[in-house]
């Protein structure tokens, strides 16, 4: 059913004129690139001050508060123009093995940032100050600079994929978790 749909919708008009764009696509492509560096450059700013790496003499509530704008900003263009990317040939997307690990990523990134924000910096009072921030704060920082380091290295390696479902033969897994569909299954 995911795949009849990703068919689908690879195969609309503005599916096919994205991806065959001389302008268009370069330029999608070239500002989520550019919005990931921004976005990865200002979070681990953030993840370095919260694991009391660097920036220590900067109040926490002070750093996050500079930097969280453009760390949101950043964020959203970097989201539609990686829709975008991904609409331009869903299928080839969806059966990448480095897009899939890329997904789950952001999955643990989001948490991490959901509980960070939803928990953790609420009692930003209590540390805010500190040059070395409690356990809780460091490990959330260090889950988010692991965890958005290995998305923008599978992000990148989603180019370069030799798992691709058209080369077979491939080992179980590697058919399994790209979500390959074999011909005479």
């Amino acid at each position: 059913m995911i795949r009849t749909f990703l068919e689908w919708l690879g195969a609309t008009p503005w599916s096919v004129a994205l991806l065959e764009s001389y302008y268009v696509w370069p330029l999608v492509e070239s500002t989520h690139t550019l919005t990931i560096a921004l976005f990865v450059g200002t979070a681990a700013m953030m993840d370095l001050r919260l694991m009391g790496v660097s920036f220590g003499s900067v109040p926490a509530s002070e750093f996050t508060g500079r930097m969280l704008w453009w760390t949101r900003a950043a964020f959203v263009v970097m989201v539609v123009t990686g829709l975008l990317i991904f609409y331009s040939s869903p299928i080839r997307y969806y059966q990448n093995i480095f897009f899939r690990a890329k997904m789950l990523l952001l999955v643990v990134a989001g948490l991490n940032i959901w509980l960070f924000h939803g928990r953790i910096h609420r009692k930003v009072a209590e540390w805010d100050l500190k040059d070395i921030p409690p356990r809780a704060v460091r490990v959330a920082g260090a889950v988010s600079m692991t965890s958005w380091v290995l998305i923008v290295v599978f992000g990148r390696m989603i180019a370069y994929n030799w798992f691709d479902c058209d080369l077979q033969p491939q080992p179980g897994w590697v058919n399994w978790a790209s979500g390959c569909v074999l011909t005479g299954e």
